[in-house]
């Protein structure tokens, strides 16, 4: 279950493709994730941006040859984007100089970026409309990074304050995830569908982002609170396909359940 969002807010934010749409229209999501050391990252957030509904995939990260042997239709050459997924499944220490240099200017574009894992601590610096998606340990890392004191017990004041002294919006994971934006505003969602606590959910968390933010014109708080909603739910799907206590799930069972997800939403559109 997942209180603090429902099915019919997650139904303003998604859009179903129409009569007139193309793969431009429908939203253009480009992917730098994953590394040599863990390119399965790569692979969960590109096939949860497509099975969220964008138009187009574009992954331009090291990890191409097991992208493409999962997801042939995905396109590994550079071109235009309406959003961008970065640093699921990298470590900033050992990154390439050329590697900071392509996240950085990334990060100086126009368009929304989502940062999460290894490319935090690039958002301090960043122009672009950001979210960052980090976990309670991340979060402390980043608030000691912007000169935010990482001790603080109060989850909802630190991502607002995480997100005024960066100007982003701060999705703050966990069973009680804290979204927050730089005006203060905050949405608090109940995520009980503790299945979810499995490597890869959130590589597969950031390309349900990335696909609703590159597809959608909401406010990025609303894409934000959709996204969580939209991945427990496909996770809660997966889970109770073992029986109505739930089951043990991976990664790629949450990715592969996005589209029923995402179809009982659009369902409430009709």
């Amino acid at each position: 279950m997942i209180d603090g969002w429902t099915a019919g807010d997650v139904a303003r934010v998604v859009r179903a493709p129409g009569a007139d749409d193309d793969k431009y229209s429908r939203g253009v999501v480009g992917i730098r994730t994953g590394s040599a050391t863990y390119p399965g990252a790569a692979v969960l957030g590109v096939e949860a941006a497509w099975r969220t509904g964008v138009g187009m995939v574009r992954y331009v990260g090291s990890a191409s040859e097991a992208v493409l042997a999962r997801r042939p239709e995905t396109v590994t050459a550079a071109g235009r984007v309406q959003a961008w997924v970065i640093g699921s499944g990298t470590d900033a220490a050992p990154r390439p100089e050329s590697e900071t240099t392509a996240l950085r200017d990334i990060l100086a574009g126009e368009s929304p970026v989502v940062v999460d894992a290894g490319a935090l601590d690039l958002a301090v610096d960043a122009a672009a409309p950001v979210i960052v998606t980090p976990h309670d340990r991340e979060h402390a890392r980043l608030r000691e990074a912007c000169g935010l004191d990482p001790r603080v017990d109060d989850r909802v004041k630190a991502a607002v304050e995480t997100a005024r002294a960066l100007g982003v919006v701060v999705l703050l994971k966990g069973a009680r995830t804290v979204i927050a934006d730089a005006d203060g505003a905050t949405r608090r969602l109940m995520v009980d569908v503790p299945w979810l606590a499995t490597a890869g959910t959130g590589d597969v968390l950031a390309g349900v982002l990335g696909a609703l933010t590159a597809a959608s014109d909401a406010d990025p708080t609303e894409i934000a609170a959709s996204a969580v909603w939209v991945h427990a739910r496909a996770g809660e799907i997966a889970a109770c396909a073992h029986g109505p206590s739930g089951g043990p799930i991976t990664a790629l069972d949450v990715a592969e359940h996005l589209p029923r997800a995402v179809g009982e939403v659009l369902a409430l559109q009709r």
